[in-house]
């Protein structure tokens, strides 16, 4: 048993929204197979993988450095010990070797995509949806296929204006997310509240709004929109500052009661570590939000997992950044709080198996092999174009 490739091909998903701090015009992501020599009817078992929106494609990274160690290794030295299936662990230590510690930039997200793939192929090749190979191997047993998941948009559009706002977010509510996010920081803050307010208008009872902020704010800017946001029932506040300015993020802790949310943009457990100890995050109302697709994949999240809990943080305060199927797997595996979903955004590359529906704020997650990418036809009808 052994992986024969890895296919790596840089697909676009642009789009004509920006949030406080980039455009998506011009934005790319990698798409990765990874090949095995294990048949299921005629066919050889196939993972798939890709990388979260927000970063770029890693085609240069993926090709040069990763791809290679991989198919070089000896086959042997990939497996687990009964030597019946792929070990990811093994396979990522093999992706890391040769590299220093600390860095965590771009490669991370190389590492994440084809750390993927691997966990949809071994999932496959167990015949079981990851979602239940993860809860017997990592977590209590027993998966719970009903996620929670939230809606994000309100980006800054050409000509979008307050009623393409309330439209888009009366769209979600429609389709049955409970939750729905929307930006800030990329007007003024003026114009801001009156857009956070006129969706609060547009919610129910039970209904909730959370803003991102996507790192713009100085500690200043993070602590004004903090104030004049107190008021506003709010989800949570998202990533008002740079994400390694932990002692912006602490000081706005201590001014704004409510709860906040960051951790998408860290990428190694160490970060995550470093936002535990000096960040001031409260694990009775905070949420973190970081995303194995751009964080060296799930062998990295499962050490961010066993971290969490050596500080007294549950999985539940988790809900991953990027809308994909992997983190949904996760969070129906391991218990996580939920998952990001952009349900109009970057597809086919976000959202769920066709046929899943949002009912109260959760989905229910079918029971696929794998991560479940065969279940959504548009997406798989790009995968299958790379490898089938």
């Amino acid at each position: 048993m052994k992986i024969v490739d890895i296919i790596e091909s840089t697909r676009p998903i642009k789009s004509d929204i920006r949030n406080a701090y980039i455009d998506f015009s011009k934005m790319t992501l990698s798409l990765v197979a990874v090949v095995t020599d294990v048949i299921r009817d005629g066919k050889p078992v196939i993972g798939y993988g890709f990388n979260s929106n927000g970063r770029y494609g890693q085609g240069s990274l993926i090709r040069e450095r990763f791809r290679p160690r991989v198919l070089e290794a000896a086959a042997a030295t990939l497996l687990n010990e009964a030597g019946d299936n792929i070990d990811p662990h093994k396979v990522w230590s093999c992706m890391m070797s040769n590299e220093k510690p600390g860095g965590h930039g771009e490669r991370s997200v190389a590492v994440g995509t084809i750390d993927m793939a691997v966990w949809d192929a071994v999932a496959k090749i167990e015949q079981k949806p990851l979602y239940e190979l993860l809860a017997q191997r990592y977590g209590n047993g027993t998966a719970n296929p009903r996620v929670f998941v939230y809606a994000a948009g309100g980006y800054y559009h050409p000509g979008k204006g307050l009623d393409g706002l309330r439209r888009e977010m009366s769209s979600y509510l429609e389709r049955g997310y409970s939750v729905v996010k929307m930006k800030i920081g990329g007007a003024s803050m003026a114009d801001d509240m009156e857009r956070i307010e006129a969706v609060l208008k547009l919610l129910q009872p039970g209904q909730q709004l959370a803003v991102d902020a996507n790192g713009r704010f100085d500690l200043k800017t993070a602590i004004d929109y903090g104030k004049a946001m107190s008021a506003y029932p709010l989800f949570w506040y998202e990533e008002a500052g740079d994400p390694l300015d932990y002692e912006l993020q602490a000081k706005l802790g201590e001014v704004y009661q409510g709860s906040l949310a960051t951790g998408e943009n860290l990428f190694s457990m160490q970060d995550a570590r470093n936002l535990i100890r000096h960040g001031g995050m409260r694990p009775d109302r905070d949420w973190l939000q970081f995303d194995c697709a751009l964080s060296y994949g799930l062998v990295e999240y499962l050490r961010t997992l066993d971290m969490l809990k050596e500080h007294g943080w549950s999985p539940s305060r988790c809900i991953p950044h990027g809308g994909h199927q992997m983190s949904l797997a996760i969070a129906a595996g391991l218990g996580l709080g939920g998952n990001e979903s952009y349900p109009d955004l970057f597809q086919p590359y976000g959202g769920f198996p066709d046929g899943v529906k949002v009912q109260n704020g959760y989905v229910t997650l079918p029971a696929l092999p794998g991560i479940g990418f065969e279940g959504k036809a548009d997406l798989y009808a790009e995968m299958r174009l790379l490898a089938s």
